[in-house]
């Protein structure tokens, strides 16, 4: 049987003009500083927030959308949003192709990422995903209990998390089996019947003349050589960010129909964008 996608296979080569270089300094430069700016006052927001608060994030979340819609103004990426983001309490799911859906989930909504544990020690992404209140796990079968729990008092404070079903990022071109294990945390009695998921789907469109994947980032593929090539292209193309029909999680019988459900959503908005 022909696999859906094959990690092993290598992008195009992308080749960085002098003019290319220009555009790298100037727009990543505007893009440190609004980043990195961005995280000081978050911080020193949380000094505030935190001993009021505690869990609850009535302020910070605007000034990471802030940075995250900044950031596709620097690149001069289009950012287009379809559908309507639920009102429900509960959680989103997406597929993933690059570290790119983290900017492009957050500039519209206030969310709250589940990513791997490694991702906490990568040098610049880690520090922005422990400010912004990522959830770190560990995707092993003896952590699901300690998961579950961790899902439960952040759904509990009203946080809506976002998590990538398929375990991993792809090239853009497919979308992968979504795996259930996450789903679930939602079927806690307590919470299975005030809970909802909302299936969103990620669209790029590459920029004129360059591969379908232009902005996958997959296998063995180097942050910085990919961002790099995202400040250096003449003109970006585009991202839409399309919200499906939220699910009512007591409407299912088990995590596996759910996770099934969402793959299909999220399926659905793929074919169409």
């Amino acid at each position: 049987m022909k696999p859906l996608w094959d990690s092993d296979v290598p992008p195009e080569p992308y080749h960085i003009t002098p003019a290319g270089w220009l555009r790298v300094l100037v727009r990543g430069s505007a893009m440190v500083l609004v980043v990195f700016g961005g995280l000081i006052v978050l911080l020193l927001m949380r000094l505030i927030e935190r001993p009021l608060w505690g869990d609850h994030r009535p302020v910070t979340p605007f000034i990471t959308q802030f940075v995250c819609r900044a950031t596709f103004v620097i690149l001069g990426m289009q950012h287009k949003t379809t559908g309507q983001q639920m009102s429900q309490k509960g959680a989103i799911v997406a597929n993933h192709s690059t570290w790119l859906d983290i900017f492009a989930l957050n500039a519209r909504k206030r969310i709250y990422f589940v990513a791997k544990s490694e991702v906490a020690s990568w040098q610049g992404i880690g520090w922005l995903a422990r400010a912004t209140g990522t959830v770190f796990i560990r995707r092993h079968a003896r952590d699901a209990k300690l998961q579950k729990t961790v899902f439960e008092t952040r759904l509990r404070v009203g946080h809506r998390l976002l998590f990538f079903p398929e375990g991993t990022s792809t090239d853009g071109t497919c979308i992968l089996p979504f795996k259930s294990t996450l789903f679930a945390a939602f079927f806690t009695k307590e919470l299975v019947d005030i809970l909802w998921i909302q299936p969103v789907t990620v669209v790029y469109t590459a920029p004129k003349g360059q591969p379908g994947r232009f902005y996958g980032w997959w296998g063995e593929m180097d942050f910085g050589s990919h961002f790099l090539k995202l400040l250096a292209v003449r003109r970006q193309g585009r991202v839409e960010i399309l919200y499906h029909t939220p699910l009512k999680i007591s409407d299912f019988e088990n995590r596996k129909l759910l996770a099934k459900a969402c793959e299909n959503s999220v399926r659905s908005g793929a074919v169409r964008g």
